[in-house]
């Protein structure tokens, strides 16, 4: 094995090792996913990149290509030509997922690429962290969890930069802290995050690596928040008021439906009531008025005594 590492890095001398840097040894879990950056000079960036499969440099099989994808999705390939950095993720790893070469074609001569190496196992991997990707803030801290079972001098790095070894130090002009205050967890924490921070790192832990990529968004600033809180809430009783708009011309259309499709025959029923109660208002008026009419038939008069006389003949005294 000695030997083969000794080939390759006489062979990588031959070929130049500073047109591409990568890691070198990365562990990994089979069955999962592992992403690998490739960074490469500024004159190959109009280049096809691809990754090739096989501990040989002669030997190796091209993976998957920019100009050419993979069909099965097993290989994806992606180039960033502002960071100069081009990124193979391998899919479903298996055992014999282990040597690969990053690799820029070139045009009228021999390709140039750089090995690394996977170490694939069936348990924990001796070096990995919590998300391979995440997000900071500009103008705040990260912090990212490197968790290890293996042995050997802790790093933090940038891909293409200097590292830091010690619990302090800075890349780029970014601080950056390192510390283990759990076990088999070192903590890196970078502070003060610029925009140009944003790119690949890696944790290391004696001669196995884990690439981390770190991307940078701006935070909302107060004067912001507040105007896209009045633009919101504008928004927001513009669509109040266009639904109340909507619901009253909804319930005016349901008016109007209402009464085109009124039903006369739900009166019918409180029109019979009213007529059944007009008949026994009429019966009993009927009724009362014709005992009132027999009461008044029914009364003698009475006639004095002057009444039966013929008029003029009453008595003379």
């Amino acid at each position: 094995m000695a030997a083969h590492l000794i080939i390759l890095l006489l062979f990588s001398v031959l070929k130049g090792v500073h047109s591409i840097t990568t890691v070198s040894k990365v562990s990994v879990k089979a069955g999962q996913s592992i992403s690998i950056p490739c960074l490469y000079e500024s004159q190959y960036k109009n280049h096809v990149k691809y990754l090739c499969e096989g501990y040989y440099w002669r030997n190796c099989n091209d993976a998957v290509k920019t100009n050419k994808p993979d069909a099965l999705g097993k290989y994806l390939i992606s180039d960033d030509k502002k960071l100069n950095i081009f990124t193979v993720t391998i899919n479903q790893l298996t055992y014999e997922n282990t040597d690969y070469w990053c690799v820029v074609e070139i045009n009228n001569g021999p390709d140039d690429g750089q090995y690394f190496q996977l170490s694939v196992s069936s348990g924990t991997p001796s070096l990995y962290v919590d998300h391979q990707r995440i997000t900071g803030y500009i103008g705040e801290s990260i912090t990212i969890r490197c968790h290890h079972s293996n042995s050997g001098e802790i790093k933090w790095c940038r891909l293409g930069r200097n590292c830091v070894t010690g619990s302090s130090g800075s890349i780029d002009g970014t601080t950056v802290t390192a510390h283990m205050r759990d076990p088999n967890v070192f903590t890196v924490t970078m502070s003060g995050l610029k925009s140009e921070d944003s790119g690949w790192y890696w944790c290391a832990k004696g001669d196995i690596q884990i690439p981390v990529y770190l991307k940078l968004i701006t935070t909302t600033t107060p004067t912001t928040s507040t105007t896209t809180s009045t633009i919101s809430t504008t928004i927001h009783t513009v669509a109040k008021n266009g639904t109340m708009e909507q619901g009253k011309n909804s319930t005016v259309g349901e008016n109007k439906q209402h009464r085109a499709s009124f039903d006369p025959r739900i009166l019918i029923i409180p029109l019979s009531v009213l007529i059944w109660i007009v008949i026994v208002v009429l019966f009993i008026w009927f009724i009362l008025r014709h005992k009132q009419r027999k009461a008044d038939s029914s009364v003698t008069p009475v006639l004095s005594y002057a009444d039966l006389l013929p008029c003029g003949c009453g008595t003379q005294y």
